[in-house]
């Protein structure tokens, strides 16, 4: 069974008398499991595509149904439930809380869904240990490394056990070791927790270390490998 299955989505934008169509009819199905890059170049609809499967936008037609649940038919109020119960977000420009050390960084979401205090603190030690920053729990994000702070957004998107983790360019502002570094952690996890990653990406880094990639043309799927 799918854990993620979108079927004929299309989004399009009204920019003055011309309409773009970011997407046109794109159907896809996930697995649990899967280490998935969707790719592109600029303007093929890759981060659409995420955005929408991950509820931080709307197609224009079509419907993505999530494990079960048919997110198209959700209130924006339910959606933003749903996002926060079931889906880890790692977005290229970290988004890390800059008041917050990396451990409250990684509890955050644990606190919105109202987990106990000793409970959070515990898992996201463990989390932040299993991404090779144990000795780093106390550090704000300006005392961290880019590489640094990307792995925390890893550490606090899994936290939670979500069912899906969606990267958005998540090596974008990384050197190679730092790049290097981070995909053997989160292919690591994936192998280990068989946590769901979809990335969208440019990187060849990324595209190699991928099972699956999708590429995406004009807001069209051009072609899906499985290797």
């Amino acid at each position: 069974m799918s854990i993620i299955h979108t079927e004929n989505l299309t989004k399009t934008y009204d920019s003055g008398a011309v309409k773009v169509h970011a997407l046109n009819d794109v159907s896809i199905d996930i697995a649990p499991g899967e280490f998935t890059a969707i790719v592109g170049p600029s303007g093929s609809g890759k981060t659409t595509l995420l955005n929408i499967i991950g509820g931080l936008d709307t197609p224009s037609s079509g419907r993505i149904v999530i494990d079960g649940t048919d997110i198209t038919r959700l209130s924006d109020g339910q959606m933003i439930d749903f996002r926060l119960n079931n889906i880890g977000f790692v977005f290229q420009s970290y988004n890390l809380i800059p008041v917050l050390t990396a451990r409250e960084n990684v509890e955050f979401i644990m606190l919105m869904q109202k987990w106990d205090k000793k409970k959070r603190e515990t898992r996201a030690t463990e989390m932040l240990q299993s991404v090779g920053l144990g000795d780093q729990i106390d550090r704000r994000p300006s005392q961290l490394s880019g590489g640094q702070q990307q792995r925390v957004a890893v550490a606090r998107a899994l936290a939670s056990g979500p069912k899906f983790v969606l990267a958005d360019e998540p090596t974008a502002n990384l050197d190679s070791a730092s790049t290097s570094n981070l995909l053997d952690i989160m292919a690591n996890l994936n192998a280990q927790l068989g946590t769901t990653f979809v990335f969208s990406t440019h990187d060849q880094r990324v595209i190699d270390r991928a099972r699956r990639v999708i590429t995406l043309e004009d807001g069209k799927i051009l072609s899906d490998e499985t290797r």
